[in-house]
This record gives structure tokens, sequence and C-alpha cells, in this order.
């Protein structure tokens, strides 16, 4: 009996016990539950992104860039594979800084990339772990070298690199890339998008211990061709010849803009100096600027073209019509016209005036107009507007509204000045008047296509001249002036080729029309127009009576040469010429002119040239000499070193033609003695007689006299000796009282060139005769009558 409570008191501690224990129990689900729920709802996403980095590595794919091709289908711009270096630093672990060191002493050719230092390498190392560029788009020598490391986590990746064929042909017009592929400049800047196409990517799955255990990838999107209007041949005979002229003026740049007229297709870009798109690298950046469409400047007397246009259009005009151009100036609201210098001309004919490039008669005809209706022409020529080429950064130019003139604003506006033009719209304002005077904008892109070349849906569109305005005119185009009005200024414009400032834009076997232009530049100290920098232009079309190409040519500050070679008839209208006699035979256009030779033709330049050699002063011969052959400072040829070999010339020719002298006077008295009887002779012996001329005659019979001889030009050396090489140079031959083609022969026989001044006979030359030159120098010589 007494142990009955005893049993009563352990059933609730058990019980307590279960209860506490079940408690812990639920409370240790609650918890397990509750982290379970954290990491598999709350950070799933982490931990599947984790995963994923650990399991697999996913690469972006890039796609194939697309292909620039000029109209014959020939690539100016394509993409090819190369090898690129990455890292998985987690793999390479604690030898990052030696591995570093390694990569960089490979990859690390280039003392301007700074991407690839051993430093930055290192950086880029410690600053991820599971992916760090080493370099990028190596060359297959670099990349070989680094594969021959066989460094653990470096790892070789194909990427497309843009590769432009051609090196530096239409550099401006297509522009460059950075590494990642992204357009800067041109038309890779320009169709940035559809030339990128759209990125694939590739997913690698990897096991415990990184090795590749299969990929997935998605295709990459390649970008849009482009076709362009540009042909290859005629962009470079372009360039050859801007350069050429380029480095001979010593000017800062030049362009050269070549145009269909009739559709406005742009077939020719060129601008010097340029930039290899392919050392993106090491680009100046003073040579990416497309100066054809951002480079604003005055356009002078080219622009006196939309001047007459509109004045025989809209004030009824004729080119037979008389004009005073009162002496070549005339005063208005207290400002000054003045003509050249050498142009002093009265009452002449529109066409002359034209010819001449008269400022006095191109304000007139814009006063006929009006400044309403001068403005309302010029706008419709294009200017003050932008033509939307497919080219980034371009201008619209430089005009007011006439509401903004000054006084005296419409006579600056009538001769080029006031105004801002770029040479895309010079070259579409000659096109109108080219085409009968239809505006057509200009353009550089013919398709966007996804074809391919070898695709037989893409075809070439090789340029063939048509002559004539297409049946349907695109969008932009408007009429300027009328058919009647183009024609008339046509023939005018061919009248300033063959008898005004054009006559170096001549061409053989093809007629050519055009305009001079000369236009002073702003200095920046005095901000007045500068009388030594100046900007020389031409602009015009061939042949005339059915046009095939437009070209503008600007040269931007020449300074070689004397005064007149600065000017656009001296400068600009010899590139024309090289350019539109190429460029015409080149696309077979029809001769319409008889053929002369090239000796007609070397004649017909020179004596076009000597028209702007009149005002050279005589002390200007030696300058003109250095500058036209490029002497360098310290060359024998140049003054004063030649002086001394010059006076010893000059002192030579004066004793040669004493010897001349001398001899023929002895031949002459020799003969008159043959023809005395001996009788007369013996008298005279035994009288006394002048014996002296008989001694002479006899002397001359047994030995002719010597004339001096003519000190030879020599070539100093560093260590002070001189030597003459007659086995690389030719003696200058005397061109002194011969005419401009005997004075042409006898420097061609010899292998040298000539520099003509002036007219008439020839009466000083540089050097002097006898000088020892290489062969190829031009000899200048001054003409007077």
């Amino acid at each position: 009996m007494p142990q009955s409570p005893r049993k009563a008191l352990t059933a609730p501690i058990r019980r307590v016990r279960f209860v506490y224990v079940a408690m812990a129990f639920c409370a240790w689900v609650l918890v397990i539950t509750l982290r379970l729920g954290w990491l598999q709802i709350v950070r799933h996403g982490e931990f599947v992104d984790r995963a994923s980095r650990q399991q697999s590595r996913t690469f972006e794919v890039a796609p194939r860039r697309g292909v620039l091709y000029d109209r014959n289908l020939r690539e100016l711009a394509m993409t090819v594979l190369v090898d690129s270096v990455y890292a998985v630093p987690s793999e390479i672990g604690d030898n990052r800084a030696n591995d570093a060191a390694l990569l960089a002493g490979v990859v690390h050719t280039d003392p301007l990339d700074h991407f690839t230092t051993e430093q930055q390498i290192l950086a880029r190392l410690d600053a991820s772990k599971n992916f760090a560029w080493v370099a990028r788009k190596l060359d297959p020598e670099t990349s070989k070298r680094v594969k021959e490391l066989n460094l653990k986590g470096i790892y070789i990746q194909k990427e497309f690199k843009r590769f432009y064929p051609n090196g530096d042909l239409a550099a401006h017009v297509l522009g460059y890339v950075g590494t990642d592929d992204d357009g800067l400049g041109g038309l890779e800047q320009e169709f940035d998008d559809e030339l990128h196409g759209t990125s694939g990517h590739m997913l690698t799955a990897l096991d415990a211990k990184r090795h590749v255990r299969g990929s997935e990838e998605s295709d990459p999107m390649p970008g849009e061709n482009l076709v362009l209007s540009i042909d290859a041949n005629i962009q470079y005979m372009a360039e050859r010849a801007l350069d050429a002229q380029v480095a001979k003026t010593k000017a800062l740049h030049g362009t050269v803009v070549v145009q269909d007229p009739h559709t406005g297709q742009i077939l020719a870009l060129a601008v010097s100096p340029r930039f290899n798109p392919n050392d993106s690298r090491h680009l100046d950046a003073d040579s990416l600027t497309d100066l054809a469409v951002s480079d604003v400047y005055e356009p002078g007397s080219t622009f006196k073209l939309v001047t007459y246009s509109a004045a025989l259009d809209g004030a009824g005009v004729e080119p037979t019509d008389m004009v005073d151009c009162q002496g070549g100036s005339m005063t208005m609201y207290g400002r000054t016209l003045h003509d050249d210098k050498s142009d002093h001309y009265g009452v002449i004919t529109v066409k002359q005036a034209l010819e001449h490039s008269s400022d006095v008669g191109a304000a007139k005809m814009a006063l006929k107009l009006g400044p309403d209706k001068f403005y309302s022409y010029i706008k419709g020529f294009g200017f003050g507007d932008r033509t939307h080429i497919e080219l980034p950064s371009e201008t619209r130019g430089l005009l007011q509204p006439p509401k903004k003139w000054g006084s005296t604003s419409i006579l600056s506006m009538a001769i080029g000045q006031e105004i801002g033009v770029t040479p895309v719209q010079l070259v579409s304002m000659v096109s109108t008047i080219a085409n009968g005077g239809e505006y057509m904008a200009p353009h550089v892109l013919l398709q966007s296509t996804d074809e391919m070349k070898g695709d037989p849906r893409l075809k070439p569109a090789s340029f063939h001249p048509s002559f004539q305005l297409p049946a349907t005119l695109p969008d932009g185009s408007r009429r300027v002036i009328k058919e009647l009005t183009a024609a008339k200024m046509r023939a005018m414009m061919q009248g300033i080729v063959v008898e005004g400032t054009g006559k170096l834009a001549a061409l053989n076997g093809y007629s050519s029309a055009g305009k001079t232009g000369t236009a002073e530049k702003i200095d920046p100290a005095t901000r007045t127009y500068s009388h030594t920098k100046l900007v020389a232009s031409f602009a015009g079309f061939a042949p005339v009576s059915a046009p095939a190409i437009a070209i503008a040519v600007v040269i931007d500050t020449p300074t070689a040469g004397g005064e007149a070679a600065h000017y656009g008839g001296a400068a600009s209208a010899p590139v024309f010429a090289e350019v539109a006699q190429q460029v015409l035979e080149y696309l077979g256009v029809p001769h319409d002119q008889p053929l002369k030779t090239e000796k007609q033709m070397q004649v017909a330049k020179l004596e076009a040239a000597k028209d702007d050699r009149q005002d050279e002063a005589p002390e200007d011969l030696n300058a003109m000499f250095e500058a036209v052959n490029s002497l360098p400072a310290d060359d024998p040829l140049r003054q004063p070193a030649n002086a001394a070999a010059m006076k010893q010339n000059e002192v030579a020719d004066a004793a040669a033609d004493a010897a001349a002298e001398q001899r023929a006077a002895a031949q002459r008295q020799a003969s008159a003695k043959a023809s005395l009887p001996e009788k007369v002779l013996a008298a005279f012996h035994a009288n006394g007689g002048t014996t002296s001329v008989i001694s002479v005659a006899d002397a001359d019979a047994s030995k002719p006299l010597e004339a001096p001889k003519i000190q030879p030009q020599v070539q100093a050396r560093g260590n002070g000796a001189v030597v003459v090489d007659p086995g690389k140079r030719v003696a200058v031959p005397s061109m002194l009282g011969s005419g401009l083609r005997e004075a042409v022969e006898s420097a061609g026989h010899a292998g040298l060139r000539l520099e003509p001044l002036g007219s008439g006979l020839a009466r000083e030359q540089v050097p002097a005769a006898g000088t020892m030159v290489p062969v190829g120098t031009e000899i200048v010589v001054r003409f007077t009558r």
C-alpha cells in the first residue's frame, strides 16, 4: 500500500521529458526547414550562378563584321580570324607574377601598347579569378611563341580582327575600328550597328578538375555588307596625284573629290595626308579628320561660278554682254575691290570677265541679282546645308541669311568671301552645271546586303558614264538653273581653261572646263586676311560636250615656289588635269579633241605656266630653283654654297664668248690673207706691214684657240674633300638666247626639266651653264622680250 503514490509520480516526469525532446526536435526541423528555404528559395539564384561559374564557362562569340566593297566588289575592309590570349587566374595560383613577366616578354612588342605591359597583365590577373585578358588579336608569330611557353591557366581564343587589304587607300571614307570592333571613323562609325552584327555565345561544361566535358554554342549573326560608290582604281589615281602635289608644294594638306555629275555618286574621295587603319595604335589625331566633309574654307574665285550662273539664269545676263571692270578697281560703301595686280580691264564681255576672274565683274553680276535672289541661288546649289552624304561629322558650312549681311556682304559673297564651303559641296555645285542644272545630292553608299562576294545575287556596279540624268530622280534632287543657262556656263568655263586662268587644266584629247580659286586664310593673330597663307582650288569637269566626271581639288596653304605657284591655277589645276586624264582614259571615254604628242603637251603646259610667273623678281630665281628641286639646306647647289662656282661659270662664259669672237676674227683675217696676191704680201712684209694679224692667223691654222673651261659644280664631303660625280650628273646646257621650244628640247636632251618664267627669249638661267647637276633637275629660266 505505501508504494502506490510513488508510481503515480513517474508518469508525468516522462511526459515532460518527451515534450521537451519533441519540442527540440520540432525546433531543429523548423530551423532546417527555414535554412533550406533560405538557401533554396531566397538565395536560389545566387547559388545557381555560382554553380554555373564553377561547372561551366561562357564565352561571348563576336560576330563577323560586315565587308566594305568598292563598286567593283573589291574588298576595302574585311574581317579575319586571329589569336587572342586569356588567363584563368584561379588555375595559375601563386605563380602569377612570374607568368606575367614571361607573357609580357613575348606579347609586349610595342612600347606604346600599355595593355600588354607586365604591370597591367599582373593587375588583371589579381583582379579576377575566372577570366582575364592577356593580349588581344596577335600576329601568328607572337601567338606561336605564347603557345610554346606552355603555361598552366593560359589559353588561346580565336577572335575577329578588322583588316584593310589596301592599307591607307580611302582611309577617310572607310574609317577604322577599335580593339572591340567598334567603329571609330568614316563608314565604320556611321554604319557601326549594321556592320557589327549580333554576338553569339559558347557554353563550356567543366568537371571538378576544370577539364572540358562539352560545350554548347549559339551562332553569332554577321553584320551587313556595304557596297560603296568608290572605285578603288580611281581612288588610287586621285590619291597618287594629290600626294605628289602636296609634297611638291609643301602644303598642309589637300583634298580631291571625283563625282559622277549625273547621279551624285562619289567615285573617289582623297585626303592627304592619310592614316593606316590597320595600325590603330599609332594614329595621329590630326590626320583623322575627313577634310572633304568636315573642313570649311572660303572658296574664293571658284564660287564665282555660282555668281555668274545666277546672273545668267535670274538677271537675264548673256555671256556676250559688256561689263565695265573699271580698270580693276571698284569702291562701294567705303570698300574697294581690286582685281589681280596684273589685270586692269575696262569694258569687256561677261565671258572674258569670268575667264580672267575679275572681282569687279563678279560683284556687278551679284548686284544685278540683289541679296535675296542671290541667296536663293546659293541655297539652291547646296551651300549652307548638309549634303547628307553617308559620312560622319559633316558640316553645313557657313552661310548667313541676307538679313544678317552687312552693306558690302554681297560684294564679298560674289567673290567667295564671307561664306564657308566643303569640297563635297564644291564638287556638287560643279556637277549641277555639268549635268544641265539639276542638283544631285552626293553619296558614297550604293547598297547594303547580306550577300558575300561570289554569291550570284551580288553583282558589281562598274561605273559607265551615262551622260544623262536618270529617268527617276533620287530624293534631294532639284533644278537650280535652266538647261540653257547650264550650257552657257559650260562654254564659259571651257574658255577659262583655253584662254583664262585655268590653262594648266587642259587635257590631251579631251576638252575640259573649270574655275580656279585662290582664297586668303584668316590669320588668327591679326584676325585679318593673310597674304601668304592661301587655299588654292580648282573645280571642273570633262569632257565639256558630254561631262563624264566632275572633280574638285583643294590645296591648303602651299608654300613651295614663288607667289604665283600658290594660286589655284598653278597649285590645283595640274592635279585636276592629271586625275581627269587618267580617269577618262581608264573609263574608255571617247576623245573629243585631237591627241597631242608628249612634247606638244609639255610645251603647252610650260607656255601656260609662264603666264603665272610674269611678276617674279630676278633675285627670286635662285630661291625658286631651290624650291622646285626641294634642295636640302646643306646641298652644294643652294646659294650661297654654289655662288663661287656660279661666278666662275659667268667668267668662263664671258671668256668663251671672247675666245669665240677672237677665233672668228682670226678666221676672217686668214681668209683675207689667202685672197691677197703673193707680191702684195711680200710688199707688206718688206715695208713693215701688219704682220701681227698674219701671225695670229697662222697660229690659228696650226692650233685652234681653246676657250676657258667652265668650272664644274662639285659636291662637298664631310671630311672637307670635294668630288665630281660625272657618272650620275650632267652639265647644264646654255639656254641663253633660246626660245621656249629650243630651251625645252635642249633641257630634254640633257635629261633635265625646265621651269620657265615670262615669255620671249631666255635671258637668265639658274644654275649657270656647265654646272654639274643630277639628271632630272629642274632648271629655272627667265624669258623676256
